[in-house]
């Protein structure tokens, strides 16, 4: 619903904000869809530790100023001196309950499903800044001022009208841009609103609610794909509702800055956690519900972005390492940009890099990363390309992402989308062989920089099922990363086949899914499908 804006703050730019609201529901569940329940099995610790975040929150009409956290609400829990409170004026206070505001049930719900014990996702962020979004718009974003303890992580389950989108996005891109602070934000309920501002922003990581079917489809006004990404919550009365969904992401972006911090993708800790770098991450570990779908020229699913958000599957990537290109090449351009012809491969199927890519006026540039898919099973790839829209920028430079094989030179598939800097490759059968996936940056006189620096994120993986006895049990084992796949089982493969979803308890031994099952009589066959939501 539309909010009454701040007589002297928002309305003074005319800008309306929009309460992304819904009924909570507690659903534990919703911590297993997003991998966050396998990620503490593996590394208990990875909780959103040292990363300070930030939530601004929409007051409502009825007092103008109830948009704070109760840190003593029963599922947030957390100590009072955790957090900093920032009112309407800018009055910043410290304690709850305080004179800069008042409890809002809305900021409670929000806070629950990003950092609050139990049902958070960073349950252990270091410090949370608590801000009237009005305020936070016109004095920080707005105006560029520095967040009060520069927060990396801002969660925003707000947004504002449709018409404010153009001004908006720009100064959440220019923010994003100098300030390296990762925006999540919501695009909307769905329900005849198109995808809303500021989660409409290049450089911001718009976030939808999964639902089927969903009601939230892009693209923004401009043709650019959003939402980025979707995430569990509520469904509310009479339809959906993001603003408890969008915490979900926002934790997860805080524990893989947590993770980067801290050495888990290698030393280069400032690559890994850039901005571009986490969004490639959380983009590239979703998991495609059923439907999804993308296209060359428009990388995201309409309705999914690139899919369902799952923390093990992005920091499984993140360990995996920076791998630089094994070779760059230019071409004319506009030009063929086959395989080059140095035989090295990357020594990783999982990983990422951070670099910067140079062109001329004339010519393209390649950067190639090569990989060897050794034997006969099929292959499941994703690769996620980001790049920021420059701070003053009116325009974006135009990177692309290619697949081709470089046995023949067949090009596979590309992602070559015009207008947005995202691009999205995802293949669910591709051949065992040798491969080039390759980011090329277009060079013209309407380029916007001769050099522009981008973060790729890529997985290349299958799923092989081992079959054991032990003690008169048969034990089925595959591997634990990537998570978000379902056992199932039939006693048949004459068609029709009659598959039936295994609900014996699944437990991690070895880095390895395992599941126990007695021994029956008869012929039993098992796969693994995915999705698992």
């Amino acid at each position: 619903m539309y909010m009454r804006p701040h007589a002297n703050d928002v309305m003074r730019k005319g800008f309306s904000l929009l309460l992304l609201a819904g009924v909570l529901s507690l659903h534990a569940g919703d911590l297993d869809t997003i991998g966050v329940t396998v990620l503490r099995q593996v590394d208990p610790t990875l909780t959103g530790s040292g990363v300070k975040v930030a939530q601004p929150e929409s007051a409502s009409a009825d007092t103008n100023s109830d948009y704070e956290v109760n840190p003593s609400y029963v599922y947030v829990g957390l100590p009072t001196n955790l957090f900093t409170y920032i009112s309407t004026n800018g009055m910043v206070t410290n304690g709850f309950p305080n004179g800069a505001g008042f409890e809002s049930g809305h900021a409670d719900a929000v806070g629950r499903n990003f950092y609050g014990i139990p049902f958070g996702a960073a349950t252990n962020v270091a410090h949370v800044d608590n801000y009237d979004a009005n305020y936070f718009f016109n004095h920080y974003i707005y105006n560029s001022h520095s967040l009060l303890n520069s927060a990396r992580v801002v969660n925003q389950s707000f947004a504002f009208a449709p018409s404010d989108e153009p001004t908006v996005d720009s100064a959440y891109d220019n923010y994003a841009a100098t300030n390296n602070t990762i925006f999540l934000s919501g695009v909307g309920n769905g329900g005849g609103y198109p995808v809303l501002p500021p989660g409409t922003a290049y450089n911001s990581i718009g976030v939808a609610l999964y639902f089927s079917p969903p009601l939230v489809a892009g693209p923004t006004a401009d043709g650019r794909c959003k939402p980025d990404i979707v995430a569990p919550d509520v469904v509310d009365l009479g339809g959906e509702a993001d603003s408890y969904a969008i915490p979900y992401v926002a934790g997860a972006a805080a524990i893989l800055v947590q993770a980067a911090n801290r050495g888990d993708g290698g030393p280069a800790t400032n690559a890994a956690s850039d901005v571009r770098t986490i969004k490639a991450l959380l983009l590239d570990g979703a998991i495609k519900p059923n439907g999804w779908t993308n296209g060359t020229a428009a990388p995201l699913d309409a309705r999914y972005g690139a899919g369902l958000v799952n923390v093990f599957n992005s920091w499984e990537q993140l360990k995996g390492g920076q791998h630089a290109p094994i070779e760059s090449t230019t071409n004319s351009s506009g030009g063929a940009h086959p395989p080059g012809a140095n035989t090295n491969n990357e020594p990783a199927l999982a990983g990422w890099n951070y670099t910067s890519i140079s062109t001329q006026t004339t010519n393209d540039t390649v950067n190639h990363y090569y990989f060897n898919l050794p034997g006969v099973d099929a292959f499941t790839l994703t690769a996620t390309l980001v790049w920021n829209k420059q701070a003053g920028a009116s325009a974006i430079n135009n990177l692309n992402l290619f697949l081709y094989n470089a046995a023949n030179s067949n090009l596979i598939t590309c992602s070559t989308s015009m207008v947005d800097n995202v691009e999205h490759i995802f293949l669910p059968a591709l051949a065992a062989g040798r491969y080039d996936l390759q980011v090329l940056k277009r060079g013209s006189a309407t380029q916007v920089s001769v050099i522009e620096t981008n973060a790729l994120a890529f997985e290349i993986f299958n799923m092989p099922l081992s079959v054991g006895l032990t003690n008169g049990n048969a034990v089925i084992s595959w591997p634990l990363a990537p998570t978000g796949f379902q056992l199932q089982s039939a006693t048949s493969l004459a068609p029709p086949v009659s598959w039936s979803s295994v609900t014996n308890a699944v437990f991690i031994a070895n880095n390895q899914n395992v599941v126990m099952l007695p021994v029956v009589s008869g012929s039993q066959f098992f796969r693994l499908i995915r999705p698992a939501f």
